[in-house]
């Protein structure tokens, strides 16, 4: 799942970016909305995360600006707390209201709550299929052959993000960055260990690669 933050608050985008990664979300973040815009024409995201207080041009603006050209789900924060920024944000096409401050935690579950409606032109963005292999992203599960597997909480977390980021290389200090959040106890080392027990998981599928002396990319193909 990627995602992109719209705020100049970059310490929050710094501490957002570092908890989702445990979630198996990609955050990439613009402090300024004219970046912000041109990174939304570069990269297909799942969803926009929206500060209403911006340099540049406020949230109101921008999430006019953007509704007139993308569908794009869109969660609106501020600070200020007020009903009527809530309301304007709603009426302008935003699909949900944050104030700030608030729990990491609550915005994760807003943003699964939001991308569950999400069901554009029949296809279900939270169920990936690599074959015989089915990641249902929404239940925190994967089959193979029709068949749940049974994984560990690291075990799916790497198997999520492997199936979210086909053909990407992750690098082992990668994969331990974002699955520490699943289990502080995660060492580099250990994630050899890890990868080789969803190897043997995923059999007779061979779709974990090694890159020698980098680390490891999952070669499926999204169907």
């Amino acid at each position: 799942m990627q995602i992109l933050l719209i705020d100049d608050d970059e310490r929050l985008g710094e501490l957002l970016t570092q908890f989702m990664s445990g979630h198996a979300i990609t955050l990439e973040c613009a402090a300024r909305p004219s970046t912000g815009l041109k990174m939304l024409h570069a990269t297909p995201y799942d969803l926009l995360i929206l500060d209403v207080m911006l340099p540049e041009m406020d949230g109101f603006e921008l999430c006019k600006k953007i509704r007139a050209e993308s569908e794009i789900p869109i969660i609106m924060l501020t600070a200020r707390g007020d009903v009527m920024d809530r309301v304007v944000g709603l009426e302008l096409g935003a699909d949900d209201y944050l104030p700030k401050p608030f729990e990491p935690r609550e915005l994760v579950a807003r943003i699964n709550r939001i991308l569950s409606r999400s069901n554009k032109g029949g296809t279900n963005k939270h169920v990936l299929q690599f074959g015989d292999l089915i990641v249902d992203l929404q239940l925190r599960e994967a089959r193979l052959n029709n068949q749940i597997l049974d994984l560990s909480t690291m075990e799916y977390g790497l198997v999520e993000l492997f199936t979210s980021n086909p053909g990407k290389m992750f690098t082992r200090d990668e994969i331990l960055n974002a699955l520490k959040g699943i289990d502080a106890e995660l060492f580099t080392r250990s994630v050899d260990v890890l990868v080789s027990r969803v190897r043997q998981k995923l059999k007779p599928l061979d779709c974990i690669k090694t890159v020698r002396g980098t680390g490891y990319v999952f070669v499926g193909r999204n169907e």
